[in-house]
C-alpha cells in the first residue's frame, strides 16, 4: 500500500447530510487539499441530483483542492478520479480484472454499478464526491429506469473491504493520477482510462438530453468526450448517458 500522500489532509465524520455538503461548506477554511469521509449520508447525491443510498459499511468520500485550470480542464478530473478508483479497488482486493469503467464516472463490477463520481466546481475549488457499494447496494426498485444492476465488492468478492481501508489506497492513487496529468497532459490519462474501459469498440446507446443515438463507442476524444460511430457519422458526446444494452430508452422508430 502507497503511503498517504504529502499535504493532504482527512476529515473523518460520523453522519452527515453528505460529504458533498460538507465539502462545500468547508471550501473557503481549508488550506490544503482535504479528503472528508463520513460513515453515513442522510441525503447523498449522484448525477443530476439523483439520490445515492449509501448504506452502513459503504465508502462516502469527497475531496476538495484548488486545481488550476479552465472549466474543460477541470472536468478532465472525472478520469482520474476514476482511474484512481480503479487502481485503489484492485489495490485492496488484489482483483484487477473484475473492474472495468464506464462513461462518464462509473466504476463497473462484473458489469455491474459498483461506484460513482460527482464533480462539482466552486469558487473556491474543485469537490469530487465519490461513493462505492462495498457492503450494500441500493433496492432495484429506487434506481432510475433501465439502470445497471447494482453490485457490491462484498457480494462479488466475499471480502470485507473497510470505507478506511479503501480511503488509505484511493488517497494515493489519486495523487498519482493528478500529478500524471499535470505533468504529461491528458493523452496520457486518456490512454490508461480507455485500457480500462468497458465496450469500447462495441454498440452503446447515448442519450443526449431528449435525443437517442445508437452507435459503437470508438475512443475518447483529447477533450474526454464519447465518440461515438453512427450510420448518420461520427459523434462526440461531451455530457449525456450511456446505456450497454437494448434495455436502453428507446429511440424514435424502435
Amino acid at each position: 500500500m502507497m503511503d498517504w500522500p504529502c499535504g493532504v489532509d482527512h476529515i473523518a465524520l460520523d453522519t452527515v447530510t453528505s460529504t458533498m455538503t460538507e465539502a462545500r461548506q468547508r471550501a473557503s477554511v481549508l488550506s490544503c487539499p482535504t479528503w472528508i469521509s463520513a460513515k453515513h449520508q442522510t441525503a447523498g447525491t449522484g448525477r443530476r441530483g439523483r439520490a445515492w443510498d449509501t448504506g452502513a459499511g459503504n465508502f462516502s468520500a469527497s475531496l476538495i483542492y484548488r486545481p488550476k485550470g479552465t472549466p474543460a480542464e477541470l472536468a478532465l478530473r472525472s478520469f482520474v478520479a476514476a482511474l484512481a478508483l480503479y487502481d485503489a479497488l484492485e489495490a485492496v482486493s488484489g482483483r484487477g480484472d473484475i473492474f472495468t469503467l464506464k462513461w462518464p464516472n462509473d466504476v463497473l463490477l462484473r458489469g455491474g454499478k459498483l461506484a460513482g463520481i460527482l464533480l462539482e466546481s466552486l469558487p473556491e475549488g474543485l469537490i469530487i464526491g465519490i461513493g462505492v457499494n462495498l457492503k450494500t447496494a441500493p433496492p432495484v426498485e429506487i434506481l432510475e429506469p433501465h439502470a445497471l444492476p447494482p453490485k457490491t465488492l462484498l457480494a462479488e468478492t466475499g471480502q470485507h473491504i473497510t470505507p478506511e481501508t479503501l480511503l488509505e489506497a484511493l488517497a494515493p492513487c489519486f495523487a498519482h493520477w493528478e500529478a500524471q496529468l499535470t505533468t504529461y497532459g491528458f493523452a496520457l490519462i486518456r490512454t490508461a482510462w480507455l485500457a480500462r474501459a468497458a465496450h469500447v469498440g462495441k454498440p452503446v446507446r447515448a442519450q443526449i438530453g431528449n435525443t437517442v443515438l445508437d452507435g459503437v463507442f470508438t475512443t475518447l476524444d483529447e477533450g474526454g468526450a464519447l465518440v461515438l460511430e453512427t450510420p448518420k457519422g461520427r459523434h462526440a458526446i461531451s455530457a449525456g448517458d450511456v446505456f450497454f444494452d437494448k434495455e436502453s430508452p428507446h429511440a424514435a422508430g424502435d
